[in-house]
């Protein structure tokens, strides 16, 4: 779970770069505390609604309300930020692809004890709950719209103890939540789930340039898509094993990274059959200069499947990116690609198996206009090709492009 913390974090960093550089210094109660009312609006292009072939364009108008919070003591740290997205399109669709909205909020709290890699405790809690109403991006063969109105949770805790300047450990454990709506004959088709880990890791560093990592875990899987399937009646409670090694710490002054790799383990419930093999996570970040830096991310993992009864998916990612800072420090140009693949794999018929990949890239620019308004453009292009089964729905390429601004007191 530590794993999955650090990847939130990264994640959360690369998007808030992403949207707006030099955040105003928002609305300050005493010494510790912050709050950042926001909202933003923008203008998205999309020149395929639908995510199909000969998909439908549009312009998608977005309004972005919330409000961030801070607190910073000498030893923890709390940030917390609620919001509200409502989507609305500029014509009516044939494929039944409506306005949709959505709400929620996402917490962070860190705790430590030392500083500077000194012996003691460190504690690190991450929790998020988001609510759409959505009904569009996945297509049947036949075409139609697959509704997407679904509740997400997740909760992740990291307690980690530095023993001395060689040694290492940390504990942790997670929950995640899935729901899709089925309120009703016309709700959604797709299938949620749920899974709870625990896991823990050692570590040992020799230097300060190194660090050498185990780790292991334990994923239980509780899925809405048992007993659906005319090819047999499927537990819907699953296990999953996790077993890494592999490198971390600093390459140079300006060089971090961290690699894992070993083998993870899908066993569906009743024993009907088990998905296992090779996985792997990295990360990596170089600060090339006062004004340039990039990074590097990649993992792979099993996961119940969505879309198909009694299926795995198996998730293999990597995406690079880089970030300017210009003008003083008031603009900021990114540019990332990354790529996908979703290994759908049968527990009942491997003959129905198929892959599903993504290729997509990203520009974007951000200018902090004063300390209330931030503009921003980004463009993206995204190719979808089924590799394997026949599923020509999944082939197909969109472009989207983006104008908007964000106000923050």
């Amino acid at each position: 779970m530590k794993k999955l913390i650090l990847c939130l974090t990264i994640a959360a960093a690369t998007l808030a770069q992403a949207e707006m550089m030099d955040r105003p210094r928002g609305i300050r109660i005493g010494q510790r505390m912050l709050l950042k009312p926001y909202v933003s609006f923008s203008a998205v292009y999309d020149s395929n609604v639908d995510a199909r072939r000969h998909g439908e364009s549009d312009v998608v108008w977005v309004v972005n309300p919330g409000l961030g919070f801070e607190y910073k003591a000498d030893t923890w740290a709390l940030i917390a930020n609620v919001f509200y997205q409502y989507n609305a399109y500029t014509e009516n669709h044939s494929q039944n692809t409506y306005d949709y909205h959505g709400c929620g909020e996402d917490v962070t709290f860190k705790w430590s004890n030392s500083k500077n890699g000194e012996k003691g405790w460190s504690l690190m809690l991450v929790e998020s709950y988001k609510k759409v109403d959505q009904t569009e991006d996945i297509i049947t063969a036949s075409g139609r719209n697959y509704d997407r109105s679904r509740q997400e949770f997740q909760f992740a805790g990291a307690l980690q103890r530095r023993f001395n300047e060689n040694w290492h450990g940390d504990i942790n454990a997670g929950y995640y939540w899935l729901d899709y709506d089925k309120g009703d004959e016309n709700s959604s088709a797709l299938y949620g789930w749920s899974r709870w880990s625990v896991g823990g890791e050692l570590g040992f560093a020799p230097s300060r340039w190194t660090d050498i990592l185990v780790a292991a875990g334990y994923q239980g899987y509780d899925q809405d898509n048992a007993g659906y399937s005319r090819l047999g009646n499927y537990s819907g409670e699953s296990n999953g094993w996790t077993v890494h090694g592999g490198l971390g710490s600093y390459a140079t002054e300006r060089i971090s990274y961290r690699l894992m790799a070993g083998w993870s383990r899908f066993d569906y419930g009743d024993g009907v059959d088990s998905s296992d093999g090779f996985t792997y996570m990295l990360s990596g970040n170089w600060k090339i200069g006062d004004t340039w830096n990039t990074m590097l991310m990649g993992n792979s993992y099993y996961q119940p499947s969505e879309r198909d009864y009694g299926t795995s998916i198996r998730v293999d990612s990597l995406s690079w990116g880089i970030a300017k800072s210009l003008v003083r420090g008031k603009m900021s140009a990114t540019f990332d690609v990354a790529y996908r693949r979703e290994g759908h794999e049968y527990a009942a018929s491997a003959a129905s198996a198929y892959d599903i990949d993504y290729l997509t890239g990203r520009i974007g620019l951000n200018y902090t206009l004063n300390r209330f308004l931030q503009l921003y453009a980004r463009v993206e292009y995204q190719q979808c090709w089924n590799t394997e089964g026949d599923r020509p729905q999944y082939d197909y390429d969109r472009f989207r492009g983006t104008l908007g601004f964000r106000l923050t007191y």
